[in-house]
C-alpha cells in the first residue's frame, strides 16, 4: 500500500476518535461545572486546557473559552471542528480505498458541522458522538480487512488510549465533585458495564480500574492497547518482517505500546491511581512516541503531524 494512502487511513482513524473523545471530555467537564457550583471554574478550565495540550489561551479562562478552543474554533488544532475538517481532507486523499458509504458519511458529518456548532453544547456533543459511531460502524461493515483496515484501527486505537488517558486525568482532577466519576463512566458509555462488572458497587478507585484495565470493555486503556498491538502485529506479518526475529521487537511502536500495557497490567493499581494525572501523562508520551515510530517506519515520505506542544501525536 502507498504510504500516502496508509497515512491518510491512519489519521482518519485518529481524527474521528479524537472528535468523539473530545466531545466526551467536554461533556464531563461541563456537567461537573453545572452540577457542582462550588468548583473553581477558572482553575478547572485551566487544568482541562493543560490536559488537552493547549498552551496559548486568553488570560481570562472560563467554560466559553474551553468551548471555543476545544469545540467550535476551526483554527484551533485541538478543536472538534478542526479534526472533523482534517478527517474529511484525509478521506479525500484516500478516496479510492474508501467505500462510497464511508466517504458519504464522513462528508455528511463535515457538511453538517456548521449546523451542529449552532446547537446547544450538549446537543452538539451528542451529534458528534452519533456521527463518529455511525462512521465507525460503516467502516466495520464495508472495509476489507487488509492493510488499510489495520492502519485505520491502529490510528483509532492509539488515539483512544491517549484520549482516555486525558479523560481519566480530567476525572481525577475533578474528584472532589461527587458526580465526577459516574459522569465519566457515562461519557464513555461504560456505566452499565461497570455496574454489572462490580455488582452495583460504586467507588472512584473501581471506576479508574475499569477504565484503565478491563480487557473486555472496548474503551478501556488496556483493551485499546491490545487492539493497537494486534494491528501492528498483523502489519508486521503482512510485510514478512518477523521471520528472522529471534528476540526483542523489530517494530519500535509495538515495543512502546507493549511496554505501556504491561506497566499498567503488572503494577499495583494503588500505585497507578496515587498520582493518576502524572501516570496518564506518561501514557500519553508513550502514545506520542509510538505514533512517531509508526510515521518513521511506514510513512517515511510523509510529514509527521503534531497537534499541539506537549500533546504531540
Amino acid at each position: 500500500m502507498l504510504s500516502r494512502i496508509a497515512e491518510s487511513l491512519f489519521w482518519i482513524g485518529r481524527y474521528l476518535e479524537r472528535a468523539d473523545d473530545t466531545a466526551r471530555i467536554l461533556d464531563v467537564e461541563l456537567q461537573v461545572l453545572i452540577e457542582d457550583p462550588t468548583i473553581d471554574e477558572e482553575q478547572s478550565c485551566r487544568q482541562l486546557l493543560k490536559i488537552m495540550g493547549v498552551e496559548e489561551h486568553p488570560p481570562v479562562v472560563n467554560r466559553w473559552t474551553v468551548l471555543d478552543l476545544l469545540a467550535h474554533n476551526p483554527e484551533s488544532p485541538t478543536s472538534i471542528a478542526y479534526v472533523i475538517d482534517a478527517s474529511r481532507e484525509n478521506a479525500r486523499g484516500a478516496r479510492e480505498t474508501l467505500s462510497t458509504d464511508m466517504w458519504a458519511a464522513i462528508n455528511m458529518m463535515w457538511r453538517g458541522l456548521p449546523s451542529a456548532r449552532a446547537m446547544r453544547s450538549t446537543d452538539m456533543f451528542g451529534w458528534v458522538r452519533n456521527r463518529t459511531a455511525m462512521i465507525a460502524g460503516i467502516a466495520d461493515s464495508t472495509m476489507t480487512r487488509d492493510e488499510g483496515w489495520q492502519f485505520f484501527m491502529l490510528g483509532r486505537s492509539i488515539e483512544r488510549v491517549d484520549m482516555t488517558a486525558r479523560l481519566l486525568s480530567t476525572a481525577s482532577l475533578a474528584a472532589e465533585a461527587q458526580l465526577a466519576w459516574p459522569t465519566t463512566l457515562r461519557a464513555c458509555g461504560a456505566y452499565e458495564a461497570f455496574i454489572r462488572a462490580y455488582r452495583g458497587v460504586e467507588a472512584d478507585r473501581l471506576a479508574a480500574e475499569f477504565l484503565l484495565l478491563d480487557r473486555w470493555f472496548p474503551r478501556s486503556v488496556v483493551s485499546a492497547l491490545v487492539e493497537a498491538e494486534k494491528a501492528l502485529t498483523t502489519l508486521e506479518a503482512g510485510g514478512q518482517r518477523t521471520g528472522g526475529q529471534r528476540s526483542g521487537f523489530s517494530d519500535e511502536a509495538l515495543r512502546l505500546l507493549g511496554r505501556a500495557r504491561t506497566e499498567l497490567e503488572y503494577r499495583p493499581l494503588a500505585e497507578i491511581v496515587y498520582d493518576l494525572p502524572t501516570e496518564m501523562e506518561r501514557l500519553q508520551r508513550s502514545c506520542a512516541a509510538a505514533s512517531e515510530a509508526v510515521t518513521t517506519r511506514y510513512f517515511s515520505l510523509a510529514e509527521s503531524r503534531q497537534w499541539s506542544e506537549g500533546a504531540a501525536l
